[in-house]
């Protein structure tokens, strides 16, 4: 009988909440994904926004999975691939995760009774365990020990998110208008949790949900260091201070100049700020305060090296806290 309205209590939530997967070029993975998300209890409504895969991602997936709904973008999207799933969406809260990313069974229930619980709350972020072993992922521990006032939320309160670990009231995603599709993807979540706590909403870390990660092998760990360097600066153009815009900027132009692509990469994110100056907006106050708490902290971290491991040449302690606050 117990067992029962559980099962009852995690399929009533389930058709509260639904998932948005983003996928590109990895038919595969997004079939083991779907598999998973497909068997989770809570039986949420699942959306997959494919970024115009060359694969077979959309033709396998569609055969394998009919009952899952298959956004084709015309064009790799980036980021804002996940915009066009949450147009096919219509429930009250909404999931993320990528092709490598799913949500563990339970998680989605708590989810949908932590939001019922706390109006507040625009968006929660979820514990990563990484790989077969389950460990808890760096920047996940970082949240745990946010700085800022929690009060009476329900956990560390923070000042971004993770794009593939996260569940968004529908409607904050929608007023903050999603993923810039100019952002492409690296960083581009530290715009959005901007605008969400400029409209007056909450950013929590919550333990007791969980998102299992097995990373791609394939990545261009260059390519996203240069794209994280660029956001980082056009953001701070659009929402933060001059002076902090300014570091980005230059911090950008030492990256490009590291991985020898600053003639390129350094005209184009030049080139973008005659957009991005025309969607510069000034930050309230009290997400103005919130980021100095993070920078205070911040320079604490880096000041302290990592007891279980020494750091890697041109790391730092803020790095690490800035994909925190700004991922």
């Amino acid at each position: 009988m117990q067992a029962s309205a559980s099962s009852d209590a995690q399929r009533r939530a389930g058709s509260r909440i639904s998932v948005a997967v983003l996928t590109h070029n990895r038919a595969a993975r997004l079939l083991d994904t779907l598999r998973r998300l497909r068997a989770l209890p809570e039986r949420p409504l699942i959306v997959v926004a494919d970024n115009a895969s060359t694969d077979e991602t959309v033709l396998m997936a569609g055969l394998t999975y009919p009952d899952v709904h298959i956004v084709q973008c015309e064009h790799n999207m980036g980021a804002a691939g996940r915009n066009r799933a949450i147009e096919w969406v219509d429930t009250e809260y909404v999931a993320f995760c990528d092709d490598d990313t799913w949500w563990e069974p339970g998680s989605l229930e708590q989810a949908v009774r932590l939001l019922d619980a706390h109006p507040e709350i625009g968006v929660l972020n979820a514990r990563i365990e990484v790989g077969e072993s389950g460990e808890t992922d760096a920047t996940c521990l970082l949240m745990q020990h946010s700085p800022l006032d929690s009060g009476k939320l329900p956990g560390p309160s923070l000042a971004g998110y993770m794009a593939g670990a996260c569940v968004f009231r529908t409607a904050v995603f929608r007023e903050a208008g999603g993923y810039d599709a100019r952002l492409f993807i690296g960083g581009e979540e530290e715009l959005v949790a901007l605008d969400v706590l400029a409209n007056g909403y909450a950013i929590v870390y919550c333990d007791a949900l969980v998102v299992r990660h097995h990373p791609s092998p394939v990545r261009d760990s260059a390519l996203r260091r240069r794209m994280l360097a660029r956001n980082a600066a056009w953001t701070g153009w659009m929402r933060l201070r001059l002076g902090e815009a300014l570091m980005r900027t230059l911090r950008a132009f030492a990256t490009f100049r590291r991985e020898h692509t600053l003639w390129h990469d350094g005209w184009a994110m030049l080139r973008g700020l005659r957009w991005v100056l025309r969607e510069r907006r000034r930050l309230p106050n009290s997400v103005l305060a919130m980021r100095r708490v993070v920078q205070r902290h911040e320079r604490a971290l880096q000041s302290m090296p990592p007891p279980d491991q020494p750091m890697k040449a041109g790391e730092s302690r803020t790095a690490q806290y800035e994909e925190t606050a700004g991922r």
